[in-house]
């Protein structure tokens, strides 16, 4: 790994309730966290990019060459009990969030499983913006744990019908590199249109 701190993965602790997840700290060598930030690629609208979509380059194309090797696939698969390694996977990057971001939600049928690297240099420590693992669809208040998207945090968890997830509303710079895997390699191609689709709407309004 050039940039991740894979045994900050293998030792994050798995969690069965509500769903399946697990939340480490120091995902990113601490030699490389600065150019990692340093590289993260210009994004002026709200919403996730594919990196496919997007110019990448120094650090951050480690950090993307990373999580594309066999051996963090087999360490998340790990973690969330079950075997990830030949299922295709949709990278994606946020730069800003928009209020209306952050709803309560379990993610798509065609999504496995998700993990999030947050890349921000420091947080305030309002709730606002710091993702919560929810027990509802319903209720910000009922959650097991809240996370901060400081710089390192990363944060995985299985798809399931009960796995709410979601933040207190939040505008603003929110950088996170999201990784997920998804049931068939259509479903990459069609997440992949629809984002475009989404990035030619922002465009019209960057922050609605």
């Amino acid at each position: 790994m050039h940039v991740l701190n894979l045994e900050a993965l293998t030792a994050a602790l798995p969690l069965n309730e509500p769903y399946r997840h697990f939340i480490g700290s120091a995902a990113l060598k601490p030699d490389r966290e600065a150019a990692v930030l340093a590289d993260f690629p210009p994004i002026k609208q709200t919403g996730f990019f594919p990196v496919t979509d997007l110019d990448i380059s120094g650090a951050f194309q480690e950090l993307i060459d990373d999580v594309n090797h066999p051996a963090f696939s087999a360490a998340v698969s790990e973690k969330l009990g079950l075997d990830l390694t030949d299922k295709p996977r949709l990278i994606t990057l946020r730069h800003w969030s928009a209020a209306s971001d952050g709803r309560i939600h379990t993610d798509s049928l065609s999504k496995i499983a998700t993990v999030l690297i947050y890349l921000n240099e420091s947080w305030r420590d309002s709730g606002a913006g710091r993702l919560r693992v929810l027990r509802s669809a319903d209720n910000f208040e009922d959650y097991t744990a809240e996370i901060s998207p400081v710089v390192g945090t990363i944060f995985g968890f299985r798809r399931a019908d009960n796995s709410w997830h979601g933040h207190l509303p939040f505008a603003g710079e929110r950088k996170v590199l999201q990784v997920t895997w998804l049931i068939d390699a259509s479903k990459v191609a069609h997440k992949t249109r629809t984002a475009k689709w989404s990035r030619w709407l922002k465009k019209l309004n960057p922050f609605a």
